[in-house]
């Protein structure tokens, strides 16, 4: 199959911002259970869940995480939108392997001269040595 007839998008699992938001919604509800006449446990606990809501409601906006297509591919930028990155300014596609103290696990690095894309697992959907693989799979031969 030739690299102009893949077009492919990764995304963030449907269930996070599921997960996302009945989070804000245990935290809402534990700030307020546990008040105890304290007004600054409520707005702590709303204030975490606010956050939370709107994190989960940007992964429900704009799901897709990573875009590749013959062109090049498109990665996200702002709260809503995508940066197109045409295949000759990227300069490296590798995956990053880190452990320990709880933030282990692997992340694809997309390198275009100017900026550094990361992604992980959770907003990939699949694993990123799979993402690194299709990508550089895709890529044209430079020249």
């Amino acid at each position: 199959m030739a690299f102009e007839s893949i077009a492919r998008e990764w995304r963030v699992s449907p269930t996070l911002p599921v997960l996302k938001l009945v989070a804000a919604v245990v935290l809402l509800a534990l700030g307020l259970l546990l008040a105890d006449g304290d007004l600054l446990r409520p707005v702590l606990g709303g204030l975490a869940a606010a956050a939370l809501v709107a994190w989960g409601v940007r992964d429900l906006v704009a799901p897709v995480r990573l875009a590749m297509d013959a062109d090049g591919i498109s990665v996200p930028q702002g709260w809503t939108g995508h940066r197109r990155l045409p295949w000759s300014v990227i300069e490296a596609i590798r995956v990053d392997r880190r452990s320990g103290r709880g933030f282990g696990g692997a992340a694809l690095e997309i390198d275009a001269g100017d900026s550094l894309h990361l992604f992980s697992q959770l907003d990939l959907g699949i694993d990123p040595a799979e993402v690194a693989d299709a990508l550089l799979a895709a890529r044209p031969p430079a020249g």
